[in-house]
């Protein structure tokens, strides 16, 4: 698949203005390359939404597209919740076809600010800990769909002399399930000659499909990998995580020495931590064993309750007693600070309340 910046930027906006593709587009409003490339740099790197605001474009041409429905942006901003840590905002925004997606921004000490993109409309894994997987599945994100959410938060920040330093595919979604969108978003996130933001900045996080690991860890990229872990042994984490009914343990350890061995980069692991489920010390004393790799760091993650989640949060003291048996065992070992609790923004909160599978659901058992 193309994954040039312009042509997979080009080729999602274009659709939903309702023409049938780029050529279609280019024919019809007979567009040299260079034009192409004005249309591409207002949009990515000026952050503009509209084509008639486009100046390096002729008069006639602006308004043609105007007419023609052409936008921009393929999200459009619903409602923008604020938390309480003066850190944090979440943003609801609407798709083209009524489906709506989360993302977050996460403003950080200093001049760090962080992204959390979501790749899905909804989520098919299912992981009993997390609200977006709770609310069911509705389609894949196209590559800019994925793109325009840091795109509008970075239009945000912009305008406070500010700028996205990190993405993280970490939001609604499972982004290997919908691996070329992905990975189009990060071709557009990281053009040097569009959005500019480097490979090393940019995290994706996986539930452990373990073909689509050895997928990535054939790219000429460096991006960031994640592993949502979660458990230590396979009865627990089969529980927690349905798909580790299909990637087993054994398959995904196995998938990430493959990844580490080739590209000599380190993998974060993600453990949301349950009260009395996988928090005592055989669970972390199993996790010590099954993270030998010397490019393994776990993050463990203070549980975010979610409205159908039958789960309740470890205690710090236990988080940080967890956290000592992996040190002792020379595990690299960090606790996540929760941002955004008060919006349901943070860690496994994001919902999928406007799902429209959601909805048939809700109405069907009422």
């Amino acid at each position: 698949m193309n994954r040039d910046p312009l042509a997979v930027w080009l080729a999602d906006v274009v659709r939903t203005a309702g023409y049938a593709g780029a050529d279609e587009f280019v024919r019809e409003h007979d567009l040299r390359p260079y034009r192409l490339r004005q249309l591409y740099h207002a949009a990515v790197k000026e952050f503009q939404d509209d084509p008639s605001a486009v100046s390096t474009l002729p008069k006639a041409l602006r308004a043609t597209l105007a007419r023609r429905g052409l936008r921009l942006s393929s999200v459009e901003p619903v409602a923008l919740q604020r938390s309480g840590d003066g850190q944090t905002t979440k943003g609801l925004f609407r798709l083209h076809d009524g489906n709506a997606i989360e993302s977050v921004l996460m403003e950080h000490l200093g001049n760090r600010t962080t992204v959390c993109i979501s790749s899905q409309a909804g989520c098919a894994f299912a992981c009993q800990f997390c609200a977006t997987g709770q609310g069911g599945f509705s389609r894949n994100l196209r590559g800019v769909e994925i793109f325009d959410q840091a795109r509008f938060f970075a239009a945000q920040l912009a305008q406070r002399g500010r700028r996205v330093t990190n993405v993280v595919f970490m939001g609604m979604g499972e982004p290997f399930h919908n691996y070329e969108a992905v990975m189009g978003a990060v071709a557009l996130l990281n053009d040097p000659h569009g959005f500019g933001l480097g490979h090393r900045h940019i995290t994706i996080s996986t539930v452990g499909l373990v073909d689509n690991i050895d997928a990535f860890t054939r790219e000429a990229v460096q991006v960031n990998l994640a592993i949502s872990l979660h458990a230590p042994t396979d009865e627990l984490r089969s529980r927690l995580m349905p798909v580790n009914r299909r990637y087993p343990l054994q398959a995904l350890m196995q998938a990430c020495e493959r990844y580490v061995k080739a590209t000599r980069r380190k993998i974060f692991f993600e453990y949301v931590m349950l009260a009395g489920v996988n928090d005592d010390d055989s669970c972390a004393k199993a996790l010590a064993k099954l993270m030998r790799g010397p490019l393994y760091h776990i993050n463990l993650i203070p549980y975010n309750a979610t409205p159908d989640g039958p789960f309740a949060a470890t205690p710090d003291a236990r988080i940080w007693k967890f956290a000592a048996i992996l040190d002792e065992a020379g595990v690299p070992v960090t606790v996540r600070q929760n941002m955004g609790r008060d919006i349901t923004a943070a860690c496994g909160q994001l919902q999928a309340e406007t799902q429209p599978k959601t909805h048939r659901v809700a109405s069907a058992a009422h």
